[in-house]
């Protein structure tokens, strides 16, 4: 380019002679500058020039040897590189070089664009020194950037504020500064500058600029709220009463906003120290921890294309955590909801061996049909009750092995209770577990409570021969219970089995006593259920089946009901919208009655006996049954969860034994689960 307005080449003839170029006037001038760039020389002086131009020279020669046979074999055809030298040639990038900076990159392509020009002489290398540092941006300015998508940009952000939480700033940047995402609006990180600095003026009136980021600009009053209230705390706790009271009197008040609080916030003008401020406020005081709160609070009021909400991966991180906890079906242990327990590098997944759905004991001291079993309350102890007219009291101990990699119960009789003339069909613990009330089948008119402490009676009612007293249920208060039958009784007791309401006409199949003390839950001969208020003497219906509900529980919130519906199966129910929920499948049930029962970690399972000597369990999400236990070998009248064990539970079954369930006794520490903590 620098030989006097000669016409350049073909663009095809860009091989040339070494002996073509060697005397042209540009290329001592080139070769003197490439040397100056590949060996550091100043090429200002005419005494480098010339030596830079031999010694360039020379290791032209000396290129040109070793890399003429892999020049000839690799890189001929590389459309790319021709175009670049082509272009080079021509003048069109003959300033290029002069912007690149990477010295180690320029000093590389002057190798490669000698050999790759076949012996191309000095004028040649004019075009090649060009391409070679050049070369680069050349290409990078044909490839434009891809632009990111929404998805893509909104990740780069969460990894941003994640890495910007755990310090990691200048890796922040330089990610930010490669991808030309940002992380947060500027007025936004103004605004988080001065609040964690204190400069409370300086916030206000980032507010200002951010007024019109926001989608609901009356939120500016709430954020000018709390700023202009961790001031004034942070004025009281420096001792600052008269700042503090300006700030309340002119910033505060004249805000017409949430006046309540700031009749709060005058009385703690009264505190005498900074501790008492503190302790009344609920406050952390002046410093980093209050004023990260308080953005916390602030971010809420901004979009998230403004400011990220705060710790955004974390959130997202443990929703996810959640969701297939939740999808798990065997899941049944206690939910940890940090992310440190459990690995984000797997998908959880619980075993079944982990469930509870392997035999772990089997008690045969009953010896005839078994009726009924429950659970205490605290989960330590089992009462079972059989046609055979004992009620047997068991105690829950853990056994600890060295060789079963689970926990492990064993029920242990700990004493018979005996005097049943009818046998017994259903038993009921007070809320303290301090008695036990056992009930016979329909011909029964007596009903006993038991003091579980001392194994004596303490109470043998019979209100009348001609009733049936099939049922009962505790109020909360531990002091009183209602029971009742099929021919029409249904009574409020006290603990000496004294009557202190009636009611008269109802049928009850079963009760249960919600948790307010006054509403008592009743199935009836129609078919339904409904609530009785023994205060106020009135009622209301709440479910109506089209079958006869044998029997029905009712989970720890009140919420849902399990009904056992004849020739129907399992129903549950929202008490409150009254509505039916779900019907789960699998299980025979004909006219028996059969107990079912919620159960495991936040009462997540449904567990049934059947009449094909079989025990169902299935999520309360889905219908079909995640496991059926088999083992019994008649119908089974009852099952029980433990309350405090989510791993242990027990049937009972017309074969006179009970069944106690548990997870499998040698697990496989890798099967356990994919998570830590499960």
């Amino acid at each position: 380019s620098d030989t006097g307005g000669a016409s350049p080449p073909p663009r095809k003839k860009h091989r040339a002679s070494a002996a073509e170029g060697a005397g042209e006037p540009g290329a001592l001038a080139v070769a003197t500058g490439l040397s100056g760039v590949a060996f550091g020389l100043d090429t200002t002086s005419p005494h480098h020039q010339t030596t830079s131009a031999i010694h360039f020279n020379r290791t032209l020669v000396h290129n040109l040897s070793g890399n003429n046979m892999q020049s000839n074999g690799a890189g001929q055809g590389q459309d790319s590189e021709l175009s670049c030298l082509n272009s080079a040639q021509n003048g069109e990038s003959s300033s290029a070089g002069g912007t690149h900076s990477n010295g180690l990159l320029a000093s590389t392509n002057i190798g490669n664009s000698v050999g790759t020009n076949n012996g191309a002489g000095p004028g040649s290398g004019t075009s090649a020194a060009s391409t070679a540092s050049g070369s680069g941006l050349e290409v990078g300015s044909m490839k434009k950037k891809k632009r990111l998508s929404q998805a893509d940009e909104d990740v780069i952000r969460l990894i941003g504020q994640h890495l910007h939480g755990l310090g990691l700033n200048q890796t922040v940047d330089l990610l930010m500064q490669e991808s030309g995402c940002r992380l947060e609006h500027t007025s936004a990180t103004k605004f988080r500058n001065h609040v964690m600095e204190g400069e409370w003026d300086k916030a206000e009136n980032d507010l200002n600029e951010l007024r019109a980021l926001m989608h609901s600009p009356n939120a500016i009053v709430r954020m000018k709220f709390l700023l202009l209230q961790q001031k004034y705390l942070e004025y009281l706790e420096d001792g600052k009463v008269l700042e503090a009271l300006q700030v309340l009197r002119g910033e505060l008040t004249p805000l017409k906003y949430n006046t309540d609080r700031i009749h709060v916030l005058s009385g703690y003008l009264m505190c005498s120290h900074a501790e008492d401020l503190r302790a009344k406020a609920e406050w952390e005081g002046k410093g980093t921890n209050s004023r990260c709160r308080l953005l916390d609070k602030l971010q809420t009021y901004l979009p998230p294309s403004v400011m990220l909400p705060p710790r955004r991966l974390q959130t997202l991180l443990r929703q996810a955590v959640e969701l297939q906890r939740d999808r798990c079906l065997y899941h049944n242990t206690k939910l940890d909801s940090s992310l440190d327990s459990v690995s984000l590098l797997l998908d959880h997944v619980c075993s079944r061996k982990q469930f509870p759905c392997y035999t772990q004991q089997i008690l045969t001291e009953h010896c005839n049909e078994v009726w009924f079993c429950k659970f205490s309350n605290d989960g330590t102890k089992l009462a079972t009750g059989s046609k055979d007219t004992t009620v047997i009291i068991w105690q829950v101990d853990p056994v600890s092995t060295t060789f079963i990699l689970t926990t492990f119960h064993q029920l242990k009789l700990l004493r018979t209770l005996e005097g049943h003339a009818y046998g017994v069909s259903y038993l009921a613990w007070s809320p303290d577990d301090a008695y036990l009330i056992a009930c016979g089948p329909d011909d029964c008119s007596e009903l006993w409570l038991w003091n579980i402490q001392t194994g004596e009676l303490r109470t043998k009612m019979s209100q009348s021969h001609e009733d049936s007293l099939t049922s009962v249920a505790w109020n909360p208060d531990g002091k009183r219970f209602v029971t009742g039958g099929q021919r029409g009784q249904f009574y409020q007791c006290d603990l000496d089995g004294n009557l202190l309401d009636s009611w008269e006409g109802v049928r009850v199949q079963c009760l249960w006593c919600l948790g307010d003390g006054r509403t008592v839950l009743a199935s009836d001969t129609h078919q339904r259920i409904r609530g009785y208020n023994f205060e106020d003497l009135t009622d209301r219906n709440i479910v109506q089946e089209d079958h006869p509900i044998m029997s029905f529980t009712v989970s720890k919130n009140g919420r849902l009901a399990l009904l056992n519906v004849a020739t129907q199966g399992v129903h549950l129910w929202d008490l409150q919208d009254r509505v039916l929920v779900r019907k789960y499948q699998g299980v025979t049930q004909g006219f028996y009655t059969i107990h079912s029962c919620f159960g495991g970690h936040n009462e997540d399972f449904i567990a049934s006996g059947s009449e094909d000597h079989k025990v169902y369990i299935w999520h309360r999400r889905s219908e079909l049954p995640i496991a059926e236990l088999t083992g019994h070998t008649r119908t089974v009248n009852c099952v029980s969860w433990n309350p405090a064990i989510p791993g242990l539970m027990a049937s009972a079954s017309d074969d006179g034994t009970v069944r106690v369930w548990g997870p499998a006794p040698f697990l496989d520490t890798q099967e356990n689960c994919s998570n830590m903590d499960s």
